[in-house]
């Protein structure tokens, strides 16, 4: 589907700020950090060393590394470098040292585990960390000298890693790109090495994916922004350099689960593979809605080349339904059951993210002791088996707070339009209607009769609105 972008204003803006505040109230979320670990977190930022000398870290300094993040951001988790040597590269992949400025079993980490994840709200996110580490010290913004766990990874012409090795050292970011700036600087030739080369390595490494089984849904993403006169809500398939980066973050996390894997310790992204039924089931799906799954071709493959079309997001969306049941496995000795996530078809760990999640911070750890054969932490290894339920816990706080907010404002967005007739895709049926999308606003919604196919369009008529539950019905034309 085309971008779409709808923009709220008042008088439906100020009913839904009380929405979303009842909703934050609801869901229990935490608010502002309690005085210790602001305290605790004040003193980490100006205590900790970021000169390589007194902080006794490898410089990289010299290394020009780049951040791509979404518009706007400031807790910058990641930053790269890649540079081609003959027909292979080398990628020098920065994350936040964030343990330098948390210490286990202080107040800003028994608050984290408190807490799980940053969560994204509409009215403000509620962070995982206070934002002086989060937003400033240990974020890797440009132009400051910042410490970092750096992989690098000698690749050869098929961007796989041959040679991987982690170091805790002092890096310093070059520039902070966006999304969008990067993709219209590769596409006007105006980007840096690293962004054509980045280009070179999502390519391959999507190839190896595929080779692999390895599959992605590449759903459109739903963003709910707070603008001049209200909200902003967007519903689109971002840029083409957002599934490179991906990739990065994805070959990281391959060669974390497989530190972990061969020393035994650590904590993995789990999902198990699609049962046969499902899979059958799914198969004859696409044959129904015209775009067959035809045998011989992998199911990863089968997502790539789906059209962009309504059609094509509705195949997505049944796909869903295969990719189920993630989850973490914490391990000291005896591997888990399950070691491989399904979907990427390849053990995997999380930690490339840890400004903005929990587990990532145990993740670098381990993984930095094993890579320069150290042991692990005790401290480390004896809290592991914390984390999973802690990050379920979050995860489903999050998916509570992204759908309770997505409903509120696509009903202010429709509040005062009751009795007008809208287009929209038939996405999926349920027992007691069908699934919705609006083709303008970029609303999805439930009709409860008169439905068509999945895939076709149809008319219905705005019934009634509730900014307070977000609440809107519709019925068919």
């Amino acid at each position: 589907m085309p971008h779409r972008r709808a923009r709220l204003v008042s008088p439906a803006q100020s009913e839904l700020k009380d929405a979303l505040g009842a909703l934050r109230d609801e869901l229990a979320l935490p608010d502002a950090f309690p005085a210790d670990v602001q305290a605790e977190a004040e003193h980490a930022a100006t205590a900790v060393p970021t000169d390589p000398a007194a902080a006794g870290l490898v410089d990289l300094r010299g290394i020009p590394f780049l951040t791509i993040d979404p518009e706007g951001s400031t807790d910058l988790d990641q930053a790269m470098h890649i540079e081609r040597t003959g027909d292979g590269a080398v990628l020098h992949y920065a994350i936040a040292d964030v343990p330098a400025y948390v210490t286990l079993g202080g107040a800003v980490d028994a608050e984290a585990r408190r807490r799980g994840q940053t969560i994204y709200a509409p009215d403000g996110r509620v962070p995982l960390h206070p934002a002086v580490l989060s937003e400033d010290a240990a974020s890797l913004l440009p132009d400051r000298d910042r410490r970092a766990f750096v992989w690098r990874f000698e690749m050869d012409a098929g961007a796989r890693p041959t040679s991987t090795t982690l170091t805790r050292a002092i890096i310093r970011s070059r520039a902070q790109w966006s999304y969008v700036d990067a993709q219209r600087a590769v596409e006007d030739g105006t980007a840096p090495d690293t962004l054509r080369h980045l280009v070179w390595f999502g390519e391959e490494r999507a190839r190896r994916e595929s080779e692999r089984g390895g599959a992605s849904l590449n759903l459109p993403e739903t963003r709910i922004a707070p603008s001049a006169d209200g909200y902003t809500l967007e519903v689109d398939d971002g840029v083409a350099l957002e599934d490179a980066n991906a990739q990065v973050s994805l070959m990281t996390g391959m060669a974390a689960a497989e530190l972990m894997i061969a020393g035994r310790v650590g904590i993995l992204r789990t999902m198990p593979p699609a049962s046969d039924e499902d899979v059958a089931a799914f198969r004859a799906q696409t044959v129904g809605f015209g775009l067959p799954w035809v045998e011989g071709v992998s199911y990863g493959d089968y997502l790539r080349d789906l059209p962009r079309t309504p059609l094509g997001r509705v195949v997505r969306e049944h796909a869903a339904g295969l990719f189920r049941g993630a989850g973490y496995a914490a391990f000291d000795g005896e591997l888990p059951e399950l070691t491989v996530q399904a979907a990427i078809a390849a053990p995997y760990a999380h930690v490339t993210a840890p400004l903005r999640r929990l587990v990532d911070r145990w993740a670098l750890l381990v993984c930095e002791a094993l890579a320069n054969g150290r042991e692990v932490p005790n401290e480390v290894r004896s809290t592991l088996d914390e984390l999973p339920s802690i990050m379920g816990r979050s995860s489903q706080l999050a998916g509570r707070l992204d759908a309770g907010a997505v409903d509120r404002v696509e009903a202010a967005l429709l509040h005062g339009r009751e009795g007008e007739v809208f287009e929209a895709v038939v996405l999926r049926r349920l027992d007691d209607g069908a699934r919705i999308a609006l083709t303008q606003p970029p609303v999805e919604a439930t009709v409860a009769q008169g439905h068509g196919a999945p895939g076709s369009l149809v008319r219905v008529r705005l019934t009634r609105t509730d900014i307070a539950t977000g609440t809107t019905e519709f019925t068919a034309v």
